[in-house]
């Protein structure tokens, strides 16, 4: 997992990894969850994949337009 530089400050993300079709999110109360191309759609998952790498925006991009759109809840 890579950290995430939280450029803003106050994001609920705490470490990324990122994969060809997914992306896994760990946030600050330890929770992780793998996105997929399957599960939130392949355009919502490289814009998340870039917001990660920019270390900015990743938290809030989840909340409004990804949701509940993960393929499982690993922990």
């Amino acid at each position: 997992m890579e950290r995430y530089k939280n450029l803003g400050g106050n994001s609920g993300v705490s470490a990324y990894e990122i994969g060809d079709d997914s992306i896994k999110v760990e946030f600050s109360d330890n929770a992780l969850y793998l996105y997929t191309y399957a599960s939130a759609g392949s355009h919502n998952i490289e814009q998340m994949k870039n917001l990660a790498l920019q270390g900015h925006g990743l938290n809030s991009f989840i909340n409004t337009t990804v949701r509940k759109g993960y393929a499982s809840k690993l922990r």
